[in-house]
């Protein structure tokens, strides 16, 4: 006996916990409505009014059959007429503004919740992102905000409409026959029963549709953005096959919501039918026996029929109810994702930064995984390069991000100009710091607007002139529109190459006083990062530079070269000390350098000259 209510009391635990849950969601959706409380108080006003005028239809016919028709005076039931076309019009007029004003609160709360969403978006950290689909992201920014969007006029409206509705027919059948009103009110428990199971399977359901709709947008994206990976290795078929399986899948659960649905709404009508049948057949026999005028009869099967349309909404209501439910919970889940990387209170602003950079016992690692760098202490001196190399997945990028604060250490401090970089604010901090990183993004813009991104109001001059540093200029000059040439999606329209330069020209534009350039040269070929290579060499001279480096020229010059291995700093100091010491740099140098210094050994004896020349400009 015991045990058969513990498991009673445990399973009933998580109902309840999940109606409270449900409840919080539906209180959050509903308090978006205060700062348009002006729209949502004239919504009110306006269905009270419709619902009043509705209901004295009823009235009216009421003394029409019981008084008019039996005084016989053709002007009395002119004046009745009217009086039903005016409450008639009057309530047509209040439903127009009940529905617009309804459909204007809920493109202004989607417009807020758009903003507030990608405002959260735009501010949270890099592990945030790191976890995260694009795809689903752009779910919750569409479907999910349409979804809570519909709630407002198609089901928190029509709620009240429905609760109005109820309340004051109910209040007006007890007055005129409280039997009639209580065979009435028979229906009610009926329809909340069924309305309550159709909850509870209808929102698990939505739910599933609504991380579809995320799935299969993050499908669409990858293969999009991917389209050259697709036709290159002809997976046409596969990703039509992919996309088609999952569109498959999505229009199954569309189609099972859908079907619960429609069954519950013939179902709460019948109930309705029922109910009204009953009481045409009890009052019909107390208008026989005369205990009840014909009047009150028509009366109470007017407010019974006015039931009928919220009632056959009701089903749909629900619908939506739970389509926003669910839409709301998608959206709240990311919106109460704090970011791990923020200003803390009372932080500084850091000025201009002489580029006096030192990392001090530092470990990290993402998340809650393993440590990708262990104990690393380093010195930079403002003005000094400091080239970085080491295997793929030594560390070299993780080192990188913890200067510009994407992600915070576990263990130990990174300081610019003798400053935690936790104490200082974020915007400050990574204005000094102009990254080039690996993997080099353009906006859907024209090439001027992407030089200019980090500056506001940069003047042409200045666009110019980091341009011809990044050594872009004359190529730029050379197409057809010029500046005004637009790149395409992710830069598409240029090669690699061009893409860098335009990245370094952008973060030149910026005036950093520290560098970080990732592999910034690595996926051009030799023509190409000479021309690079002598635009950084310029720019690098008084800044304090970070790069990982995998080409000679930019080794050689460094101040410090740092090598990593398994997320440790295994030797440090400059070209020549290192190759003497024949440890892991030399290793290194013998396997992937040793060839390029060759290479521009051979090039200077073949063709001294242009080289001098090239040096020269």
């Amino acid at each position: 006996m015991q045990v058969t209510q513990v498991n009673q009391q445990s399973s009933s635990s998580p109902n309840v916990s999940q109606w409270k849950e449900n409840w919080r969601i539906y209180m959050r959706i509903i308090k978006l409505l205060r700062p348009h409380w002006t729209q949502a108080v004239g919504t009110v006003l306006c269905i009270a009014l419709a619902t009043g005028f509705s209901l004295m239809v009823p009235w009216l016919l009421q003394w029409v059959v019981d008084v008019g028709i039996r005084s016989g005076r053709w002007q009395d039931l002119l004046w009745i007429a009217l009086a039903i076309l005016g409450t008639s019009a009057l309530r047509g007029l209040f439903s127009y503004g009940q529905g617009y004003l309804s459909q204007a609160i809920s493109s202004l709360v989607a417009y807020d919740l758009r903003n507030m969403l990608y405002d959260h978006v735009q501010n949270l950290s890099f592990s945030f992102h790191d976890d995260s689909e694009t795809g689903q992201l752009m779910s919750r920014m569409t479907a999910d905000i349409e979804a809570v969007r519909n709630f407002y006029p198609m089901g928190l409206m029509r709620a009240v409409v429905a609760i109005a509705t109820f309340v004051s027919v109910t209040v007006l059948l007890l007055r005129l026959d409280v039997y009639l009103a209580l065979i009435t009110l028979v229906s009610v428990p009926i329809m909340l029963l069924l309305s309550v199971q159709v909850v509870k399977r209808l929102r698990p359901l939505w739910l599933s549709v609504q991380n579809g709709v995320g799935d299969l947008s993050t499908i669409m994206q990858e293969s999009l953005s991917g389209v050259r990976v697709v036709k290159s290795f002809a997976r046409e078929e596969y990703e039509i096959e992919k996309y088609g399986k999952k569109n498959q899948e999505l229009r199954e659960l569309n189609m099972s919501a859908m079907r619960l649905s429609a069954w519950n709404q013939p179902l709460l009508v019948l109930s309705l039918n029922v109910v009204t049948v009953l009481v045409l057949w009890v009052g019909g026999i107390a208008v026989i026996n005369r205990t009840l005028s014909l009047g009150t009869l028509v009366a109470v099967t007017n407010y019974i029929l006015l039931l009928g349309a919220p009632v056959r909404t009701f089903g749909f209501m629900i619908n939506w109810w739970v389509r926003g439910l669910s839409g709301g919970t998608r959206i709240f889940s990311v919106l109460d994702t704090p970011s791990e990387i923020t200003s803390a209170p009372g932080a500084k602003v850091l000025e201009k930064v002489a580029g006096h950079v030192r990392y001090e016992h530092v470990s990290f690692a993402y998340g809650n995984g393993v440590e990708v760098l262990h104990d690393i202490s380093i010195d930079a001196e403002p003005g000094q390069t400091i080239a970085i190399l080491g295997p793929t997945g030594s560390g070299k990028s993780s080192f990188l991000h913890l200067l510009p604060r994407f992600y915070d250490t576990k263990d130990g401090r990174v300081l610019v100009d003798g400053s935690d970089i936790r104490d200082v604010t974020l915007p400050s901090l990574r204005r000094n710091i102009g990254l080039v990183l690996q993997d080099v993004f353009l906006f859907n813009a024209t090439i001027r607007e992407n030089i200019a991104y980090g500056v506001i109001g940069a003047t042409e001059e200045q666009i110019v002139d980091a341009a011809k540093a990044a050594r872009i200029h004359d190529f730029i000059l050379a197409l057809p529109d010029g500046y005004d040439t637009w790149v395409g999606e992710r830069g598409v329209t240029l090669s690699g190459g061009q893409k860098q330069r335009v990245a370094i020209a952008r973060t030149l534009l910026l005036d950093p006083g520290i560098l970080v350039l990732d592999d910034s040269t690595s996926s051009v070929d030799m023509e190409t990062e000479y021309l690079i290579q002598q635009a950084l060499e310029e720019v690098m001279r008084g800044r304090t530079t970070f790069v990982v480096a995998s080409r000679l020229r930019t080794i050689k010059n460094a101040d410090q070269i740092l090598v990593l291995e398994r997320g440790r700093i295994v030797e440090r100091g400059t070209h020549a000390t290192l190759l003497k010491g024949n440890g892991p740099y030399a290793r290194l140098y013998d396997l992937q350098l040793r060839e390029q210094e060759e290479f521009e050994a051979q090039m200077l004896e073949t063709q001294p000259d242009q080289m001098q020349t090239e040096v020269l400009q």
